[in-house]
């Protein structure tokens, strides 16, 4: 019977994931990043990822993304003849290299920001050089006296401006106010537009308000309605049980 073993852990709060155990055992055997190391932590990292089976599959996916590369890096590294890649393949030991490198670098910065965090130490050097901006005005040649004469010519064409106090009401136009006007303009015709319903100069507004009160007839099967074309004007017919009664009452206004 196997003893039981030791949880993997990562050293680092932020993240624990496939690639910090096989940074970890590369660096354990004090090996250097290569595919032939790669090869030759193949073993322990399908060890450690045979531990892991009790947990749910979504936590060792990535975990099995990493093994599956190994066990091809290993299975040619054990050829007699490496095999020949067709233009544009990707060589999965060479990324998998790269990808442990950058990882480390990563690490080893994260490790440096960690102690200066620890230190208090939480100013960093400007290493890049400061961006050059681009002037896009030249104001070498302007004097204050020009920007006076600007200034009072942008003044001189303003228009006359109400006072403060003076508010100014904006229309209200309700959809009660067109359902009416539709109800009227129908008992005396048979088909009307939607255009015709509109004032001379409509505000979109009134458009607003007036295709919502048309929605309400339509919904009500009050009236049915043609479009010829798209954007085209709107015809609207009174429905075969139409009633001249009058008004609709609308829970709103």
């Amino acid at each position: 019977m196997q003893p039981d073993r030791k949880p993997y852990t990562v050293q680092t709060p932020v993240y624990a994931g496939p690639l910090d155990l096989l940074l970890s055992l590369i660096e354990h055997a004090q090996l250097d990043i290569t595919t032939v190391s790669l090869g030759s932590v193949t073993d322990q990292f399908l060890e450690y990822l045979a531990g892991l089976e009790q947990h749910h599959p979504d936590e060792i996916s990535d975990f099995l993304v990493v093994a599956a590369k190994l066990l091809q890096i290993k299975s040619e590294a054990l050829l007699p003849r490496q095999p020949e890649r067709e233009p544009g393949e990707e060589d999965v030991g060479e990324s998998l290299v790269e990808q442990l490198r950058l990882y480390r670098r990563f690490k080893q910065v994260g490790a440096l920001l960690m102690q200066r965090q620890a230190a208090g130490l939480r100013t960093h050097i400007r290493v890049a050089p400061p961006p050059k901006v681009e002037r896009r005005l030249d104001l070498s040649n302007l004097v204050l006296g020009d920007l006076r004469e600007a200034a009072e010519r942008a003044f001189a064409r303003q228009t006359e401006k109400q006072a403060l106090g003076t508010v100014i009401a904006a229309p209200r136009i309700t959809i009660l106010e067109k359902l009416q006007l539709i109800n009227r303009t129908l008992n005396q015709v048979r088909r009307a537009s939607f255009k015709g319903l509109l004032s001379g100069t409509p505000s979109r507004l009134e458009i607003v308000v007036t295709f919502l009160a048309l929605l309400e007839l339509i919904k009500r099967y009050r009236v049915s309605v043609t479009q010829q074309g798209m954007f085209s004007d709107i015809q609207i017919e009174r429905a075969s049980d139409w009633s001249d009664e009058g008004e609709v009452e609308l829970e709103f206004e």
